[in-house]
């Protein structure tokens, strides 16, 4: 099977379509939360995850869009983003991010937005961290997002390898346990303002990392024209 594993669209319908259409054929869409949360779609974009029929996680923008108390954690300007997706959002995507699980597991594959012990907040940053949650993950290969910047962590002869993936990069598991983060789909911050995502093929037990351009122009000025911060359209440009 040939998976495409989605994180942190937030709300972002322009860069979640140029990925699905750069993706191409594949057999199942996973998301890994951070569904809504800064852009100017989050109806469109939960419509259009639902209309694939694509599953996955919650983040902690999707909690707090839901009502939950994680806006209280949110600098000024993603609050005021969140404050805005609160107001805006429909009771139909508000009952859909309310309702998705914050793990889920399909076979090998285990799926949180921040990491398998802190399914909603941490960062999966260092050695050490991705270390202590490797020996919690359940299954053999955790995916996770909440970060905005594609890495693998890779359990090899006793130790961990670290893998900063470009475009095109392909990580051959053969067999062992990762931790693999697929980028940003909505809002890359690891210098490449383009889209990116991870293939998953499970025949080939291999996970390939892709980046796709997409109208940052057109979303920025959607934007601007709803209200929401400045810098938030701003380091769309810069993927930071």
């Amino acid at each position: 099977m040939r998976i495409a594993v989605l994180s942190d669209i937030h709300s972002n319908l322009v860069a979640l379509d140029a990925v699905l259409v750069s993706s191409g054929p594949v057999d199942a869409v996973w998301h890994l939360g951070d569904v809504v949360g800064y852009g100017p779609e989050p109806d469109a974009v939960v419509a259009r995850l639902g209309a694939i029929g694509a599953t996955g996680v919650k983040g902690n923008h999707d909690a707090a869009a839901a009502g939950g108390s994680e806006i209280e954690w949110f600098n000024p300007d993603a609050r005021r983003a969140m404050e805005w997706t609160r107001a805006t959002i429909s009771r139909v995507t508000s009952g859909w991010l309310d309702t998705l699980p914050q793990t889920l597991t399909s076979g090998d594959w285990t799926l949180v937005h921040g990491s398998p012990r802190e399914p909603i907040w941490e960062y999966v940053t260092s050695v050490p961290v991705a270390r202590a949650n490797l020996a919690v993950l359940g299954g053999r290969i955790g995916l996770h997002g909440h970060t905005h910047i594609p890495a693998a962590f890779l359990e090899d002869d006793g130790g961990i390898e670290v893998v900063s993936p470009g475009d095109g990069s392909v990580l051959e598991l053969r067999g062992r346990r990762a931790l693999v983060n697929p980028g940003s789909v909505g809002q890359p911050r690891d210098g490449d303002p383009r889209s990116s995502y991870v293939v998953l093929d499970t025949e080939a037990d291999s996970v390939s990392w892709h980046r796709t351009p997409y109208d940052i122009a057109a979303v920025q000025a959607s934007m601007l024209a709803t209200g929401l911060p400045a810098s938030l359209a701003a380091r769309l440009s810069v993927g930071l």
